[in-house]
């Protein structure tokens, strides 16, 4: 074997970003909400960057005017300082922002708080609830949890000390709310709420709820796959009974723990509205971004880091800062504009869909946005990430207006083609058929690809249960109705 050594040239190219030019990427790319804590963080650490008070809008001005930062080049030249020496700006911007959200764990301690129970079993209970998983569950075997908390405390686990967590975890089961909390599988957790039924308002017949308790019980795998006839026989039920009982069943929750859990769950915030405006016949776009603080350079520290009272060390300091906050202000001012254009874009190329509905939205390639607005399509697809507009059609996610679609048919008389329609058209279309079948018969995949064809919409069986599983509809042995 011979080894040898050579040098070869090759002529390539390659794409390096410097960190500011990825740091501005991730500003677009930041929902607003995101983009907030992004600047209350800024705004925590950087001594140069502070709070304005907004100066007012002209009435003609438009909402899109420039509500976010001063130029690069204004800011540098400015020398005199507007703000209110006496007020901390900083301080009034991270006093607006929403508190933090109760987590599930505090807010069912602080229940556990008030249940009367001895004081060994309020040990116990405390440490069950450290255990729930984030929807409320106790995934966590109970002779794990009195493992660990026996390697903790340096004693041995015993067959008492399980009883004991046991005893403890139907306190906790019997006495928080909602019910349901803490159960450790599905069944457990929708018989906690029937047992809960009669002590509450509105309380369904006894009867009822002991169909609906044995349905759960025994019966639950084929309830999950509507098996009613088999479930009749095994019961001795009838089918009337059985609809009873379901009807019931759907009052409960398989994740009840949710509606105690608020903490990073501030709600969709959209970044952009779209208002239909009469007299111009038109679709007006602008920013939702009024909440974003009103930045600014503290020219106090702007003037130190040209003056001479500082050493070296403390000038670097400042101008790093100085730096930090004129890039930060730059880059939220290039979001704005950048999503500003892409949005408008959006509603310029579905305008049908504003107009008439759903069913008229239609394919959009992000690149065709890209060559409108004259950015690469990376940048788009950066703007519309996690991006929310609010329209006349509801808030609804940027990224829905980009999709393929498919040429539909031309009709039975004659028509010169079909028309362009996007997939979510043409899921809408297909939820629209299933929800005009007959539940008695419902449509197979392949009825329903029948069904879609009849009106111009030629797609595979295969795609239609693709899209029937996204919309979350179930097949069809699954929607008989008996």
């Amino acid at each position: 074997m011979r080894f040898e050594t050579s040098q070869h040239m090759k002529l390539g190219q390659h794409l390096k970003l410097a960190p500011r030019m990825i740091q501005s990427m991730e500003i677009l790319q930041m929902p607003l909400a995101e983009l907030e804590d992004r600047i209350e963080a800024e705004l925590e650490s950087n001594p140069t960057l502070e709070v304005a008070e907004r100066e007012p809008m002209d009435p003609a001005e438009t909402p899109s005017a420039d509500l976010v930062g001063r130029s690069l080049t204004e800011l540098r030249d400015r020398t005199q300082r507007t703000n209110n020496p006496d007020r901390d700006s900083k301080m009034d911007a991270m006093a607006a922002a929403p508190a933090r959200g109760i987590s599930l764990q505090e807010n069912l301690v602080q229940q556990w708080g008030l249940v009367d129970v001895d004081e060994p079993t309020r040990k116990l209970g405390e440490q069950i609830i450290t255990f729930l998983d984030s929807d409320g569950y106790l995934r966590t075997p109970l002779d794990a949890v009195a493992e660990r908390a026996s390697a903790a405390s340096g004693k041995a686990t015993t067959a008492a000390t399980v009883a004991s967590y046991e005893r403890a975890l139907s306190a906790v089961q019997l006495f928080l709310e909602p019910a349901g909390v803490a159960a450790r599988d599905a069944r457990e957790c929708l018989l906690l709420q029937l047992d809960a039924m009669p002590d509450r308002e509105e309380a369904p017949s006894p009867e009822v709820v002991a169909h609906a308790r044995r349905l759960v019980a025994d019966h639950l795998d084929d309830l999950m796959k509507n098996r009613l006839p088999k479930i009749a026989e095994l019961t001795g039920f009838s089918l009337a009974e059985i609809k009873s009982a379901l009807e019931l069943m759907k009052r409960l929750s398989l994740h009840p723990a949710k509606e105690l859990v608020n903490e990073d769950n501030p709600g969709i915030v959209p970044d952009a509205i779209v208002e239909y405006e009469p007299e111009g016949d038109e679709y007006v776009v602008y920013l939702n971004d009024t909440r974003l603080p009103h930045l600014r350079i503290n020219q106090e520290y702007a003037r130190m880091a040209r003056g001479k009272e500082l050493d070296q060390r403390g000038k670097d300091f400042i101008r790093t800062n100085l730096s930090n906050a004129m890039w930060l202000m730059d880059a939220v001012n290039q979001r704005r504009g950048t999503l500003l254009r892409v949005v408008r874009a959006v509603v310029k190329a579905q305008r049908e869909f504003f107009d008439m509905g759903p069913q008229s939205l239609r394919p959009l390639p992000m690149s065709q946005v890209a060559d409108e607005i004259g950015v690469h399509v990376a940048t788009v697809s950066r703007a519309v990430s996690d991006k929310y507009v609010a329209t006349p059609r509801g808030v609804l996610p940027l990224r829905k207006f980009f999709s393929g679609g498919l040429s539909t048919k031309a009709d039975s008389a004659g028509g010169e083609g079909g028309e362009e329609m996007a997939w979510e058209a043409i899921k809408l279309a297909l939820r629209e058929v299933i929800d005009a079948e007959d539940r008695a018969k419902p449509l197979s995949d392949d009825a329903l690809a029948e069904a879609l064809k009849a009106r111009g919409i030629e797609i595979a069986r295969r795609t239609v249960a693709k899209y029937r599983d996204q919309l979350g509809i179930p097949p069809a042995r699954l929607r008989k109705t008996f």
